[in-house]
């Protein structure tokens, strides 16, 4: 059965995609915060402190998110078919 060789795969490129994704938001978060920061606060009447910490709170999560659902099920996934 070629199960676990397709799931592997799957969350390999799952794992590439969102990595590429967080890697953008930091760049874009970075380069053009100021920018950035002007639209999300007309957008959501927030100030421009109170960005910052959001935007580091979402990059923050969205790493977590990102290691605990495609990182560490790859890595085991891995270990599984090396037998």
């Amino acid at each position: 059965m070629n199960s676990i060789p397709v799931l592997t795969s799957f969350l390999g490129w799952c794992l590439v995609l969102n990595i590429g994704l967080l890697m953008f938001s930091t760049i874009m978060i970075t380069l053009c915060k100021t920018w950035i920061t002007r639209i999300h606060a007309k957008l959501f009447q927030y100030n421009g402190d109170a960005l910052g910490i959001e935007y580091f709170r979402y990059l923050a999560n969205y790493k977590v998110l990102v290691i605990v659902f495609n990182l560490i099920p790859w890595i085991a996934l891995k270990l599984m078919g090396a037998e």
